[in-house]
């Protein structure tokens, strides 16, 4: 699996405030000067994430470098209605969100005459309609075209071409009825358990959350339960006050770690302090594959401390013979906040 990087399409129809939230995302790019992506692409944005405990044990450890976890936001091109049809800048969008592991969906609640909403009246649940729509509409002609592909093989008698046609009829009924697969548990195991159906890239099927661009007074009960009834949770930022740099940008970045279940886990030393991402629940060896692949096949067992204790102790060492430090083997689940040493053959 290697680096474990995070990454999220921002989408939303146009003056919604997107371009604000990107503008903001790319602002924070300073700190992350040694990281390559963030100089070459200037449509995707990078954000360290936030980790007090990061910046504790990198004392502790007087490291030399210090390497926070990363968030890279990619702005995706304006969405107008019918871009599954090439209107607007259509299908390029389309591909760039495909990239993406979840979607922040920014929709306008503020209500503001110097800013033209695209269809003349502000209602953030209209707008989330238009936007999935769209997603489905893309993701329906996907499944139509690998249908026919995998009805052919299906009456040459191929085994786990009756399997997949059962999952994608059972897919493009829930696209036609208007439900996200991602808001279907079931339906959504059945596409991720298979990789022939993995490689579909549906845009339906990757996490959204929502940002609410104006204040929590503009979020209406009609938009809290449309929210909710996607499965989906959202977060409340005034993008044009000056304090969305300094709480918006990190919030945004702590409920996308919720939303995809992930956590960190450090690795500390003289050398470098560093933070990696990881799904939970994830397993001792596949996780010393985040650090490096090699580390996977040749896992032989983790030394484990919880960074608290790690810092309590004041060091290595000095947990060890407090016996706080764990031998963890191959079923182990790394826990968030682990602060790990690998051995490998």
């Amino acid at each position: 699996m290697g680096d474990m990087k995070l990454s999220i399409g921002i989408v939303g129809l146009p003056n919604v405030g997107k371009s604000t939230l990107f503008h903001l995302i790319t602002k924070q790019n300073i700190t992350i000067a040694n990281y390559p992506f963030a100089t070459i692409d200037p449509n995707v944005g990078v954000v360290a994430v936030p980790d007090e405990r990061l910046e504790r044990l990198n004392t502790l450890s007087a490291s030399k470098k210090k390497i926070p976890a990363v968030v890279e936001f990619f702005d995706i091109a304006g969405l107008v209605k019918g871009a599954n049809k090439g209107e607007g800048l259509g299908n390029a969008f389309l591909d760039d969100i495909q990239l993406t592991q979840a979607i922040v969906m920014v929709v306008r609640a503020f209500e503001n005459p110097d800013i033209v909403h695209v269809d003349n009246s502000v209602d953030p649940v209209r707008d989330i309609d238009i936007i999935n729509l769209e997603l489905m509409m893309k993701d329906l002609a996907a499944v139509d075209k690998r249908l026919m592909r995998v009805e052919a093989e299906a009456r040459a008698g191929k085994k786990e071409a009756l399997h997949d046609k059962e999952i994608l009829e059972r897919l493009k009924k829930s696209l036609e009825s208007g439900v996200l697969p991602v808001s279907d548990a079931d339906l959504l195991h059945a596409i991720k358990s298979e990789p022939r159906l993995n490689d579909l890239r549906l845009l339906t099927a990757k996490r959204q959350l929502y940002l609410v661009n104006g204040k929590e007074s503009d979020v209406s009960d009609g938009l809290r339960g449309k929210i909710a009834s996607l499965g989906a949770e959202y977060l409340v930022a005034d993008l044009s006050s000056p304090e969305a740099e300094s709480s918006g940008i990190p919030e945004l970045v702590k409920k996308a770690y919720h939303t995809l279940d992930l956590i960190s886990f450090f690795t500390t030393g003289e050398d470098e302090t560093r933070a990696w991402t990881i799904e939970r629940g994830t397993k001792a060896p596949q996780a010393a594959g985040v650090i490096h692949t090699d580390f996977e096949e040749k896992f032989i067992r983790m030394e484990v401390v919880p960074t608290d204790k790690l810092l309590e102790a004041g060091g290595w060492s000095k947990a060890k013979q407090k016996g706080w430090l764990r031998v963890e083997g191959k079923e182990y689940v790394v826990a968030d906040g682990d602060v790990i040493e690998v051995r490998h053959g």
